[in-house]
């Protein structure tokens, strides 16, 4: 959703800070014994960004692209926000004007705010019950797209990480994509708990798909809550008037079994929940199987615990 409702975000509190890229460098060189077996030559992590119109700051796989660490692949078909991607894309990232889905064409809603255009037509009522959604959602305009499979995509080889955000349209791309995520790791999704859009999936309907694929919950991202009408920014009331919206969930492969990994899923697993997420219990129990198949040498979870303590508040 758009940068201009920055104020309805509640983040969780940070378990560590993010990492410069010295640090990355020296866990990924830390997991280079199980990364270096398949991709020999490539970048440890495919990351794969649906709706990867800038404006809500920089993405989680940030600091692996710094790092030299992932090679990104984003999709955006509207035109403005690709043109600025393409401005700001460095040598590990491409960007493409695709509208990915189920595969079909549909029409492409366009809003007075960037942040809320949609395959989905914006549902009046729904958007009634919070302040100023009518307004910032009001269609400006419609486009007819061609929406691509994600399981059809020529473009992309693989799929390690993938982070979506598509107002309402997430449901058809994972039930297109599940050839292409049976090797994926994580996914970091947009839920929406409030419909904002008529015939909007919901986060039940969401996690039934990716549980469905072998991912479960990990971790919220970020959520986010609005204030309902006619409570306004103002308003006294404000803080105990509000509806929750939508929430950006990570998802990570079930880490209750580990046992079905490759030893390079480990490996990335380890990387994008260190990195990208602060979750060093998570990547550490990557670790540890790692050590147990004999990857690593035992020495390794010493210097994994002083990498992620030297990053711990306080």
């Amino acid at each position: 959703m758009t940068g201009d409702l920055d104020r309805s975000v509640r983040r969780p509190d940070p378990v560590g800070v993010l990492p410069d890229p010295e640090i990355v460098r020296q866990v990924r060189d830390l997991l280079a014994p199980a990364l270096a077996g398949d991709r020999p030559g490539r970048s440890p992590v495919e990351v794969v960004d649906i709706g990867a119109n800038p404006i809500d700051g920089d993405p989680p796989y940030r600091p692996l692209l710094d790092a030299g660490c992932c090679r990104v692949t984003g999709f955006e078909p509207q035109a403005p926000a690709l043109a600025d991607l393409l401005g700001r894309a460095g040598p590990d990232e491409r960007y493409l004007p695709y509208a990915v889905g189920d595969g079909g064409r549909h029409t492409l809603h366009l809003c007075a705010t960037s942040g809320f255009a949609s395959l989905l037509e914006p549902d009046a009522a729904q958007l009634d019950l919070l302040i100023d959604f009518p307004q910032l959602a009001r269609v400006t305009g419609r486009e007819p797209v061609q929406t691509h499979r994600l399981d059809d995509i020529a473009e992309i080889a693989d799929i390690d990480f993938l982070k979506i955000d598509i107002q309402g349209g997430e449901l058809p791309v994972l039930t297109a994509g599940r050839a292409r995520l049976e090797g994926a790791v994580a996914v970091q999704t947009e839920v929406g708990f409030h419909r904002l859009y008529h015939d909007q999936p919901t986060f039940a309907d969401v996690d039934l798909e990716l549980r469905g694929q072998g991912f479960v919950p990990h971790q919220f991202v970020t959520t986010r809550t609005w204030p309902i009408a006619p409570v306004v920014w103002a308003d006294p009331l404000e803080r105990s008037a509000r509806q929750l919206v939508e929430a950006d969930l990570l998802y990570v492969r079930d880490p209750v079994r580990l046992d079905e990994y490759t030893d390079a899923q480990l490996g990335r697993l380890a990387l994008i929940a260190d990195v990208a997420y602060g979750s060093f219990g998570l990547a550490l129990r990557c670790l540890l199987a790692l050590i147990g198949r004999g990857v690593l040498d035992r020495a390794a979870q010493d210097r994994y615990r002083r990498l992620a303590g030297g990053r711990l508040p306080g």
